[in-house]
């Protein structure tokens, strides 16, 4: 055992007593000023002290008095702030967690879940359907191109629907090429309108109502001496439909798409026409033409001029 024994500990009470002397010290600046900045002793210090402490009914051992007055000018029981610096800002952050912690952490948690909602939902939907929509553009509407052509090429008696049909494809697939997704989709409905434009079966003949005139004359602007005679027509289904179709006006070179309209023919097939109509109120020859399935032009069984209008 070493013959050096250690100097036990100072109770509890006499800890605080002695800084509870401190704690007058510093309560009491005239007290110190006075007495420890002039020349008066420690002795005189520690009597004032008694007296003070005697004044509240307290008795402080001299040895106590004279630990605080040490500890006063040693600084100790002192708290003096840490200089300001990185650790310290750490530090008062940490003390303060409870404060702001729990509003950095639901901002942390929503910017989390957004991200992951973005960078794991959002941004791997939206690349996926960008990918799609490639694919459908390089292979998809080309395909369906092809599909198109052979259906056109098979149903068709008409070299010319081929024809058309073939190059149609071809400049649908450069427009997919292309990157050109308007313009591949536009051949893709034009080739589906020729399609079903080789499937239409139907009978145009001249409107026999009462509430329909039957045909019309007018005087051409570009020539008001010449006459054109028209016969006011529509198309008829096998099941009696009045079919709606696209009809070039002469007149206005605009396409429309309507149920009836004004087939131009010669002054003496509507002089005819007419004629039928005046002998009994009905016309008997009132089939134009006729449409079958497989074929683009109508064949028409009277003669007509070619032109037609759809306002009169």
């Amino acid at each position: 055992m070493s013959d050096v024994t250690a100097r036990p500990a100072a109770p509890l009470d006499e800890v605080m007593l002695a800084m509870d002397v401190v704690d007058t010290l510093r309560h009491r600046q005239d007290l110190v000023a006075r007495e420890l900045d002039g020349a008066a002793r420690e002795a005189q210090l520690i009597e004032r002290l008694r007296e003070i402490y005697r004044q509240q009914g307290i008795e402080v051992p001299d040895h106590i008095l004279r630990q605080g007055v040490e500890a006063l000018a040693e600084s100790r029981f002192a708290y003096d702030p840490p200089a300001p610096g990185f650790g310290t800002t750490l530090a008062r952050l940490y003390v303060s967690r409870r404060r702001w912690g729990k509003p950095v952490l639901i901002a942390l948690a929503a910017a989390l879940a957004l991200a992951i909602g973005y960078f794991g939902v959002v941004q791997p939907f939206q690349e996926g359907q960008a990918h799609n929509a490639r694919v459908e553009l390089t292979e998809g509407l080309p395909a369906q191109m092809d599909a198109l052509y052979e259906t056109i090429f098979e149903e068709t008696k008409v070299q010319q629907a081929v024809v058309q049909a073939d190059a149609l494809v071809t400049r649908g697939k450069a427009y997919a090429a292309e990157g050109n997704r308007a313009g591949a989709e536009d051949i893709l409905m034009r080739l589906t309108g020729l399609r079903d434009q080789l499937r239409q079966e139907y009978v145009v003949r001249v409107v026999n109502r009462s509430d329909q005139q039957s045909g019309f004359w007018t005087f051409p602007e570009v020539n008001t001496d010449a006459t054109n005679y028209y016969l006011v027509v529509e198309a008829v289904d096998p099941d009696g439909n009045v079919l709606e179709l696209p009809i070039r006006n002469e007149e206005s070179g605009e396409v429309e798409t309507v149920s009836i309209w004004g087939q131009r023919v010669p002054e003496a097939v509507y002089a005819a026409v007419a004629a039928d109509k005046r002998d009994d109120g009905i016309i008997q020859a009132n089939e134009v033409g006729r449409k079958s399935d497989g074929f683009l032009e109508v064949e028409y069984i009277m003669p007509v001029l070619g032109g037609a209008v759809t306002r009169w």
